[in-house]
């Protein structure tokens, strides 16, 4: 089977190349994993000084708010290398509209809307797994190819979509239970 213009590649390729990487220490993924849920929190702390500013019409919110903006670019750094295009602003909105979900998710589920907060909770994983496949650089937009609703490519047989795959390769790469 050619996999050439799957753009997730081979997933066991991907996986050994992390392993690899975290036995020279080039790669630590539950640190950043957990520096990438920081800097989601960041991304809301930032809009709440902006709207407490605004609406108490207290500028020195605006002040904070920079303060925290400096550190989320500094820690968003350290994940984010080497960006190109746009990518850096991607994977700020990636995180911020993943976290966005999985807050809207947890008040669903709250109110026992139990179908609902699950798929909000798919859709903010979709986004945190693409978040990753980018900045693993595991995506290569230009390979990506739809042949069906779900396909990636003809020889796609499971037909799960690009999501799919793409949650299938974080869930198995990047495992913060595994040291």
């Amino acid at each position: 089977m050619e996999q050439n213009n799957n753009p997730i590649k081979n997933l066991n390729e991907l996986i050994e190349k992390v392993d690899t990487m975290k036995k020279q220490d080039k790669l630590d993924l539950s640190s950043d994993q957990d520096l990438s849920i920081a800097i989601m929190n960041l991304v809301s702390i930032e809009e709440h000084f902006f709207f407490t500013g605004t609406k108490l019409n207290k500028p020195e919110y605006f002040d904070l708010l920079q303060e925290v903006r400096k550190m989320r670019g500094e820690l968003l750094r350290k994940i984010v290398k080497e960006p190109e295009g746009e990518v850096w602003c991607i994977s700020k909105h990636l995180l911020a509209a993943s976290m966005r979900l999985m807050e809207v998710g947890t008040k669903q589920q709250g109110m026992g809307k139990k179908e609902e907060a699950r798929e909000l909770f798919g859709k903010a994983y979709d986004l945190y797994s693409l978040f990753w496949g980018i900045n693993m650089k595991v995506i290569s937009t230009d390979e990506v190819k739809k042949i069906d609703e779900q396909a990636l490519d003809k020889n796609d047989k499971a037909k799960s979509g690009f999501m799919g795959k793409l949650g299938e390769l974080v869930r198995k790469a990047i495992d913060c239970c595994i040291e």
